[in-house]
């Protein structure tokens, strides 16, 4: 989901976001001097220390000078997304690792992380690339299996939702609501990596750019939860998620995978929870962030299993301490449903501010080792 997550924030959950998404580094892994751009982020300005680098593992260290979040982007020259990063908060610095091939891109920053950005071309050029361990490519393609599967499971699971809000039963659409949600969750960044289908899925309200129609799963929910009616517009909207959805099940295949970008998709799926579950903003009206919360593990999880076997060889205590971390979080978590197996979690408007305090800390305490899986697979 895209939106300035921090405009509707209390003081004390924005510092828990700001610790989740900028309170961690990243080693440099296997990428040399030049390898390393520097991205110099302003209210104005998007800064690159140089435009032409060798081709494979690159790696962005980015300031944020501004007064603004910001968010930086490498971009394909169509827009597809390479990597990312958001909630870079005002004078902290981040580092990024990505696999590149040779070719055109664009590096962006989003002061405000609104609009097109700040773009700065770039090129990766010739060189060969590091013949990469075959258990990696293993790992990609067996993501991409995985991928592929949530996304097929997903629309049945949404047209049953749709049907519902089409039969004008509230209910039975309330009921559908979350778990047609799940499959989209857990693989997220794939579906943000195309750039044109998650504003039309998944925006929130406070996320809309530009006379943006608002559509997807936020505006039913809103017409559910809180208005409870469903009128011919929402019928319509039902019937046109679904049409958007089955656009995203067709297009997963073709997205862009490396074990990098597997690593920093992990990393942006705990930024969700951090900036949008934990804070109770992303389900504003149905109040079923615990199971998009879930979800969203879920997905790091895997993928975080699937690169471990590298990952655990190359940097045996960033992986013990992963499986540490992933353990707690999930056992946390657990405590809010009654059944392990299942995804009947607590409203979490009935989850307390001290126990929203645990979740975030322990998030915070996953994000940060997590954030050094990207280094720790580019340095096969």
């Amino acid at each position: 989901m895209r939106a300035v997550r921090f405009s509707a924030l209390t003081a004390a959950a924005t510092a828990a976001a700001l610790a989740a998404v900028t309170g961690c580094t990243e080693k440099s892994g296997s990428a040399d001097g030049d390898r390393v751009i520097k991205v110099t982020a302003t209210d104005d300005k998007c800064e690159v220390s140089k435009k032409e680098f060798p081709a494979g593992h690159l790696e962005l260290a980015i300031e944020n000078k501004g007064s603004k979040v910001t968010e930086v982007y490498v971009l394909f020259p169509d827009d597809r997304i390479v990597t990312e990063r958001e909630n870079i908060g005002p004078g902290t610095k981040q580092k990024i690792t990505a696999e590149v091939k040779a070719g055109d891109y664009r590096i962006a920053c989003k002061p405000g992380m609104k609009g097109d950005g700040i773009r700065q071309d770039v090129k990766a050029t010739g060189g060969k690339v590091t013949q990469r361990d075959p258990r990696l490519d293993k790992a990609v393609a067996a993501y991409r299996t995985y991928a592929q599967e949530q996304a097929d499971e997903t629309l049945p699971k949404a047209e049953a939702f749709a049907k519902a809000v089409e039969d004008g039963d509230i209910e039975a659409a309330k009921k559908a609501y979350a778990p047609s949600r799940i499959g989209w969750e857990r693989t997220e960044p794939i579906a943000e990596s195309f750039g044109d289908i998650d504003p039309k899925v998944d925006v929130r309200a406070d996320g809309l750019e530009g006379g943006q129609k608002w559509t997807g799963w936020h505006r039913l929910e809103k017409a559910l939860w809180q208005d409870k009616k469903i009128g011919a517009e929402e019928k319509t909207l039902a019937g046109k998620l679904i049409t958007d959805l089955t656009d995203w099940q067709k297009r997963v295949g073709t997205a862009q995978i490396t074990p990098t970008s597997m690593a920093n998709g992990a990393k942006e799926l705990l930024d969700e929870v951090a900036t949008g579950k934990v804070t109770g903003e992303e389900e504003l009206y149905s109040h079923t962030d615990l199971v998009d919360f879930k979800a969203n593990v879920e997905g790091a999880q895997k993928s975080y299993a699937l690169l471990k076997p590298v990952a655990k060889e190359n940097d045996s205590a960033l992986a013990t301490e992963l499986d540490k971390q992933f353990a707690a979080l999930n056992t946390l978590l657990d405590k809010y449903r009654a059944d392990p197996s299942s995804y009947d979690f607590v409203s979490y408007d009935k989850v307390a501010d001290g126990a929203r305090k645990k979740l975030s800390d322990q998030v915070n305490a996953l994000a940060e080792p997590l954030s050094k899986l990207a280094a720790a697979v580019a340095t096969s």
